[in-house]
């Protein structure tokens, strides 16, 4: 999967229609992947073919995110959306890699990059497939990334001396460019509270970052990961220029990546729906098909509620997260998104193999695969848990600034959950407390997310949506946040046995 000179054969991706661009590109990923996927022995390599990727990169997919002034597609957050969702339809590790360079590089260069470099450094991502990435995570600061120890100094001539470790960043040691980011070290050798992201080249012997390791992660096999060691310098015009704060930048960057996330879900829960149906159609037992079982029908109701889902996520998504506009206060919706949609990945995986039973368990199936590459979404970017107890704290920091404790009449009037709130009444019309526990924070920030969820897909029916798709998935909903509710009002708060060891080995019992 290196990247590699484009040749003369690489398709005009700029003066075509987008439905043409996309059309072709789903052709060739269609044709490709059918061939691959009957290859069994692929599923466990480390990177796709590259004959196979560089037919891939031929069609130029990363031009979408590219503004048109340095010679992209315009940076159009629906194309960008609709790219990741043809992506995921055949390969959650490709919709990744196009996510990593769009999300996490691209967008955040184009926004904030020097005027200086952007031609070049685009034109390359155009002409030679170059990729990009970020990094933020350290092996100490996993999710307190504002902790992190990677600091810089800068020199007298203004250039810059950054020194860290990096660590299970994607595409390590393939992306020519990165974005890391780092915390300013003063002459006391303390470091600042504010975080600035770079740009580097790591084709200038300098700028190199170092890989010390590559990880044998399980899952996402074409991507590489690993332990990354930096020490580098660099000219001035590589440090991003943020707004007001490096942190707000960061904010900004990492919000529209999870609002992105939908993009990567789509295809996948729209395959999920469709290899399951097929397959429950032609499955006969007894006599019937898989299909006139009331259980299957269940789980194929649910197949079909997270693709209207995300196709609500990804309606909302296009309409405001281009790179003109400021998403750092976004983290509500970025964190519902996110969190929903990773949930979503690995819950249709799941279904999907259940279904096909034996079958499902073979390494070829497409549900065996995604289990293990959908579960690092819930984990990667901040892991759900986490991201629910954030969401549910900001909700209640709005209604106690506006004096307002009970969670049905917060959620009629709140921009993000109005059309939906009065389906949830019974079991949303409590007033909460400041100082709940972790453990109902999480609950109720997926209570939360749902109905904020039933909000959007509201919206997408008045849009012209499938409406018996709707309504299946209202009642999922319904169904999810009564379970939900029930959990947070009768749970205990049990606590760990210290002693678990002592007494607990049911063998000694029958003596």
């Amino acid at each position: 999967m290196q990247p590699t000179t484009a040749s003369t054969e690489t398709i005009d991706y700029k003066n075509v229609s987008f439905d043409k661009f996309i059309g072709d590109f789903k052709d060739t990923l269609s044709e490709l992947f059918a061939e691959y996927d009957a290859k069994e022995h692929h599923f466990t390599e480390r990177k796709f073919p590259d004959k196979m990727f560089k037919s891939i990169m031929d069609h130029v997919p990363l031009s979408v995110a590219i503004p048109s002034q340095y010679g992209g597609r315009g940076a159009n957050p629906n194309e960008c959306m609709s790219l990741l969702q043809a992506a995921s339809y055949h390969s959650i590790p490709l919709t990744l890699i196009f996510g990593i360079n769009i999300a996490l590089f691209i967008e955040p260069f184009a926004k904030y990059g020097s005027e200086t470099l952007k031609p070049e450094i685009f034109n390359k991502f155009l002409t030679q497939q170059h990729m990009g990435g970020l990094m933020i995570t350290e092996p100490a600061h996993g999710s307190d990334a504002l902790n992190m120890k990677t600091a810089y100094t800068q020199n007298e001539d203004g250039s810059y001396k950054i020194k860290g470790t990096k660590h299970w960043q994607g595409l390590t040691g393939l992306a020519d460019y990165w974005l890391v980011a780092a915390r300013k070290q003063s002459a006391s050798g303390a470091l600042g509270r504010d975080v600035d992201l770079f740009m580097t080249i790591d084709g200038l012997p300098e700028q190199h970052i170092e890989v010390t390791e590559l990880y044998n992660n399980n899952g996402l096999y074409p991507i590489p990961y690993g332990k990354n060691e930096i020490d580098i310098q660099l000219p001035e015009s590589q440090r991003l220029i943020p707004e007001t704060t490096g942190i707000k930048m960061l904010m900004d960057t990492l919000h529209r990546s999870r609002l992105q996330f939908p993009g990567m879900a789509i295809g996948f829960a729209k395959r999920a729906l469709d290899e399951a149906t097929k397959y429950c159609n032609e499955r006969m037992v007894r006599g019937n098909s898989l299909l006139q079982f009331d259980q299957i029908q269940n789980d194929l109701v649910r197949l079909e509620s997270n693709f209207t889902i995300c196709s609500s996520m990804c309606y909302r998504s296009s309409a405001f997260t281009s790179i003109e506009e400021d998403l750092a206060l976004a983290g509500i919706e970025a964190n519902t998104f996110k969190a929903v949609v990773s949930d979503i990945m690995q819950e249709s995986a799941q279904i999907l193999m259940q279904l096909q039973g034996g079958k499902g368990y073979l390494i070829k199936s497409l549900g065996s695969r995604a289990i293990l590459d959908s579960r690092p979404f819930q984990i990667f970017e901040g892991p759900n848990d986490m991201l629910f107890t954030q969401l549910a704290e900001m909700m209640l920091k709005k209604m106690f600034k506006m004096k307002e404790p009970n969670l049905y009449e917060f959620m009629s009037n709140d921009s993000l959950s109005s059309y939906a709130a009065e389906l949830f009444k019974e079991n949303i019309n409590i007033s909460l407390e400041k100082g709940l526990p972790q453990r109902k924070l999480v609950l109720l920030g997926r209570t939360m997310a749902k109905v904020i969820l039933a909000h959007n897909v509201i919206t997408l029916g008045h849009s012209g949506f499938n409406a018996g798709m709707v309504s299946n998935c209202i009642d999922q909903l319904k169904t999810d946040v009564a379970n939900l509710m029930n959990t947070y009002q009768v749970g205990t708060m049990s606590m760990p046995t210290e002693t678990y060891q002592e007494s607990s080995s049911w063998n000694d019992l029958l003596a």
